[in-house]
C-alpha cells in the first residue's frame, strides 16, 4: 500500500529547529510535502528554501522585504508562490485547507495566533514554540479540546514526558522530572556570572539552538518557561513538576509513577528526533540520525538546581502559581530583556531582576483573550525599558 503523503507547513523556516525539521522531511521524502513556509528575516535562506521545496505559499516578515524577495526568486528562476507577510501571513498559512499539520518554529508570541487558528480548523500542531503555552496556555489548550485538534510537544523534554505518560496510569503520575543540563555556567559563582558576555552565553555545551534560547538556558529561564508549559501540556498541577539538573543532557526527562516506577525517555542531544516523532506520531520510523552507543556514554549524572544564582527558575513557579495573564508577563519581560543583554546593554545577572519587577507592577487578569494576551505582552516589554533606565 502506497504511503500517504502528509501536507506540512513549517512556521519558522529558517531557524535552527525550522532548518532541523527540513532536515527530516529530506529523510524522509516519500512522506512528507511541504505546502508553506514562513520566515522572518533571512531572506536569502527562504529563497534557496522555496527553490528547493516549491511550496504554494510562503511568508516573509515585513511587507517591505516583498520586493526584494521576489528579486531573490526570479534570479533562481523559481517560481512565484503565492507571497504574504507579518502576523495575518502566519494566520493564512495555518489556515491552508490541505494543511494536516502545521509546524511552528517560531520565536515568541509570534506563535501564538498561527497555533490558534490552525486548532480551530482542527489541524494537527507540532509546538516547538513554547512561548504560546506559557503566555496564553488556557486558551490554547481549551481552543484544542473545544475542537478536537491534536497539540503534539516538539520541546525535546516534554516530547519525551509525551512519550512516557501511559494514558491508562495518567492518575497515578507522582511528578514529571524535567531534565535542565544547566547550561555553559553551571559551575560558575555568583561573581563570576556578574561577568558573563552575550558571547559566552551562546556557547551551550550540548545543543545548537537559536541566541534566544541558548541564553534563556544559561539562566534556567528556559527551564522555568517549560514547567509553565509541562503544567498545560500535561494538566499537572506545578507541585508535580521538578527540575532536575543532568549536565550530559541524554535523559530527556521522566515520568515518576505513584508506584516509584520512573519511566525516562533517553538520546542523543538532537532536535530532529522529537521533530520527527510529532510528524509521523503515533509510528516510529528508521533514520539516518545519530544514535546512542551506550558503551561511550559518560557517567550520568544529576543536581538539583541552584535557585540563588540562577533565580529565573523560581520566578516561573511563581508566575504558574499566580496564574491568570502572569506567565504572559514573564515571558514578554524576558523576552525583552534577553534582547538588551544580546545588544550589551545590560548585565546577564539582571535578566531575572528585570523580569522579577516587572512582574511585581502587573495585577494578572483571571480571564482573558488573545487581545488581552497581545496587549499584556505589549506592556510587559515596555516596562522593561523603564526598569533598565532605573539600574
Amino acid at each position: 500500500m502506497a504511503t500517504k503523503v502528509k501536507k506540512i507547513v513549517l512556521l519558522g523556516s529558517t531557524g535552527s529547529v525550522g532548518r532541523q525539521a527540513l532536515q527530516v522531511i529530506d529523510a524522509f521524502p516519500e512522506q512528507f510535502e511541504i505546502i508553506g513556509l514562513a520566515a522572518g528575516g533571512n531572506l536569502e535562506l527562504l529563497a534557496a528554501q522555496v527553490e528547493k521545496y516549491r511550496p504554494l505559499a510562503v511568508s516573509i516578515g515585513s511587507e517591505k522585504d516583498i520586493n526584494r524577495f521576489k528579486e531573490l526568486l526570479s534570479g533562481r528562476g523559481t517560481k512565484l508562490p503565492a507571497l504574504l507577510c507579518g502576523r495575518d501571513g502566519l494566520v493564512s498559512l495555518a489556515q491552508t485547507p490541505e494543511l494536516e499539520i502545521l509546524l511552528v518554529a517560531v520565536s515568541g508570541i509570534n506563535g501564538l495566533e498561527p497555533t490558534l487558528a490552525a486548532l480551530k480548523k482542527q489541524k494537527t500542531v507540532a509546538l516547538a514554540n513554547k512561548e504560546t503555552i506559557v503566555t496564553a496556555g488556557a486558551l490554547v489548550m481549551e481552543t484544542a479540546h473545544e475542537n478536537g485538534a491534536r497539540l503534539i510537544p516538539v520541546d525535546s523534554e516534554h516530547s519525551a514526558i509525551f512519550q512516557c505518560i501511559e494514558e491508562e496510569n495518567r492518575g497515578a503520575i507522582d511528578k514529571l522530572l524535567l531534565t535542565a543540563s544547566g547550561g555553559p555556567f553551571l559551575a560558575y559563582s555568583a561573581e563570576e556570572l556578574g561577568q558573563v558576555t552575550p558571547e559566552m552565553a551562546l556557547k551551550h555545551p550540548n545543543w545548537k539552538m537559536g541566541a534566544k534560547i541558548t541564553v534563556d538556558c544559561a539562566g534556567l529561564i528556559n527551564k522555568g518557561l517549560e514547567v509553565i508549559e509541562a503544567h498545560w501540556l500535561f494538566n499537572m498541577p506545578y507541585e508535580k513538576i521538578e527540575v532536575l539538573i543532568h549536565p550530559q543532557s541524554i535523559i530527556h526527562s521522566m515520568v515518576q509513577y505513584e508506584d516509584g516506577a520512573v519511566l525516562a525517555q533517553l538520546g542523543s542531544p538532537d532536535m530532529r528526533v522529537p521533530i520527527q516523532y510529532a510528524l509521523t506520531y503515533p509510528y516510529r520510523k528508521a533514520n539516518p540520525f545519530p544514535k546512542l552507543d551506550f558503551t561511550q556514554l559518560p557517567a550520568l549524572s544529576f543536581q538539583k538546581p541552584d535557585t540563588e544564582r540562577f533565580p529565573g527558575l523560581l520566578l516561573a513557579y511563581t508566575a504558574g502559581k499566580t496564574g491568570g495573564t502572569m506567565p504572559t508577563v514573564y515571558n514578554g519581560a524576558n523576552e525583552e530583556a534577553v534582547r538588551f543583554f544580546l545588544q550589551n546593554r545590560i548585565r546577564f545577572v539582571d535578566i531575572p531582576h528585570i523580569i522579577e519587577k516587572v512582574m511585581e507592577w502587573h495585577e494578572p487578569l483571571a480571564t482573558f483573550g488573545l487581545e488581552e494576551i497581545v496587549e499584556i505582552d505589549r506592556w510587559a516589554r515596555e516596562q522593561v525599558s523603564r526598569v533598565i533606565a532605573a539600574l
